[in-house]
């Protein structure tokens, strides 16, 4: 059965809990999604729109979500049984969203999908905060590689079969000590990899093909 350690362990554990009920969404049980904001009517056609997916509410979500996280540990048996007491205990809620859902057009077994979502979805996601990932400022490319490629474009795009793959190849050949100094520019403001330094003039060469060819 359910392990518990001392109180101050199990105060972080409930804490947690609750923070992340406030952000906890059912992706993976997509089954179950926003049916209130599809489930909308044309007043125009008067014609109803089919529901396709359907969600458990935000707040009967998190109390699946504290129930999962209480008995994360629990082994399958142990889980299911105290997952009968919880439905007999919180009856009420439960038979609130079954009517919910089923008023909605739902004719799947709804019980069946608040333990699928308890036992597979929520007992194993993470109460961990994940810092957010920094991204590097953005970082244009030097003036004259501008209008080095801008020329280049110009004189080739009326070439027959011109494709901008090609023309970028033709333009690296023809224009290494720009590059060789583009690249070194872009180095010490930490770009690292080769690969995202070609990628970054191959789009921007790209992007200049289509600013010229939209003018």
């Amino acid at each position: 059965m359910l392990q518990l350690g001392n109180n101050g362990d199990n105060d972080n554990n409930i804490a947690n809990i609750r923070n992340d009920c406030t952000r906890t969404t059912d992706s993976r049980f997509d089954t179950f999604s926003d049916a209130e904001r599809s489930a909308k009517t044309d007043d125009k056609s008067s014609q109803s729109v089919n529901i396709f997916r359907y969600k458990f509410t935000d707040d009967f979500t998190c109390e699946i979500f504290k129930f999962s996280k209480i008995h994360q540990y629990d082994h399958r048996k142990d889980f299911k049984e105290a997952w009968k007491t919880w439905l007999e205990e919180n009856d009420e809620i439960a038979d609130e969203e079954i009517r919910r859902l089923k008023n909605l057009g739902y004719q799947g077994n709804i019980e069946d999908k608040m333990f699928k979502s308890a036992r597979y979805y929520f007992r194993k996601k993470s109460t961990e905060k994940k810092e957010p990932v920094k991204r590097r400022d953005y970082m244009g490319v030097n003036k004259s590689l501008l209008c080095a490629m801008d020329e280049h474009i110009k004189i080739r795009i009326d070439t027959a079969n011109y494709k901008p793959s090609d023309g970028f190849d033709e333009f690296c050949n023809q224009n290494k000590d720009l590059l060789k100094e583009e690249v070194n520019i872009l180095c010490k403001n930490g770009f690292s990899d080769s690969n995202e330094i070609k990628n970054k003039i191959k789009k921007t060469y790209k992007n200049r093909y289509f600013l010229l060819i939209n003018k």
